[in-house]
């Protein structure tokens, strides 16, 4: 294991990633994730728990190079032809299997990558592609609550160093996807983003029994892209910490665009405009956002 260590505690965030289509855009998400990353003390790694890597193992990546991933279809040949070519940390994947030990953690070395979870939000926030990227999977065959611990018990890490960021969104059926309403989102929707809101802020050890919400079949018909979140809370409640908001908004009426941040305040730049819209033929419940 590495011995470096630091004398700043990194922060850590949640972003909702939404439409591929936001790596190419500036709107008031992609501008936030950009100010976060201005913000931020220079990391000496980015450990991200993407809603795109969702397998049946806890796994991290431990190539030296991670490839970029297009994990989607029937985008613009731009964003296909997007790379992101920040180098991996193969022994961060020893630090990491330590921090949650006696939790098993696999070293992926030659199948996974950096998908479109991870780079859509750090091409924008850590343009150069210059700091380590590790991501961790999300373990499909484990409840709402190995997650929020397995969040808690990876704070160590940002003692060292390493800047712990989430992707996903609080809301996310693409089911009920309506394009015409690129920022706007379903009664539903909404209530059930702000009980998630009033969780996290003020009680982030109940993240896992959102669940229970009248909404919650609505807004999380499938776990991958809501277990992220519980990562942050588990931070958060390992810490003490009291995550804020950097940017809230809604796209397509059944997603939450909704990000946090814990252990760091943002100045609020971001302009007017809200979620792209999705390409004409980009099946709106099969675009893999």
């Amino acid at each position: 294991m590495s011995s470096l260590t630091t004398d700043t505690v990194m922060p850590a965030a949640f972003f909702g990633h939404g439409n591929p289509m936001n790596a190419l855009e500036v709107n008031r998400y992609t501008t936030s994730w950009r100010d976060f990353g201005r913000a931020v003390p220079r990391p000496r790694a980015i450990l991200v728990v993407s809603a795109h890597w969702y397998i049946g193992a806890t796994a991290v990546t431990a190539m030296p190079r991670p490839r970029t991933i297009h994990d989607f279809y029937g985008f613009p040949r731009q964003l296909f032809d997007l790379e992101y070519p920040a180098p991996g940390l193969p022994e961060l994947a020893e630090e990491i299997s330590d921090a949650v030990h006696p939790t098993w953690v696999g070293a992926d070395v030659d199948s996974w990558g950096i998908d479109h979870g991870t780079w859509s939000v750090l091409t924008h926030a850590f343009p150069e592609a210059d700091i380590p990227v590790v991501q961790l999977s999300i373990n499909a065959f484990k409840g709402l609550d190995y997650h929020l611990d397995l969040g808690a018990r990876l704070a160590p890490l940002r003692e060292r160093g390493v800047l712990i960021v989430a992707s996903g969104n609080v809301v996310h059926n693409l089911g009920g996807v309506d394009p015409r309403l690129t920022d706007e989102g379903f009664d539903w929707a909404r209530r059930f983003d702000d009980a998630a809101r009033e969780v996290l802020l003020d009680a982030p050890t109940e993240a896992a029994r959102l669940d229970g919400h009248r909404d919650y079949d609505l807004a999380v018909p499938t776990p991958d892209h809501f277990i992220p979140l519980l990562y942050l809370a588990g931070l958060a409640d390992a810490t003490a910490g009291r995550p804020e908001v950097l940017v809230d908004g809604y796209a397509y009426g059944s997603l939450s665009m909704t990000a946090y941040t814990l252990g760091l305040s943002c100045p609020r730049t971001a302009p007017a405009t809200g979620a792209p819209s999705l390409p004409a033929d980009v099946p709106a419940d099969s675009a893999n956002i």
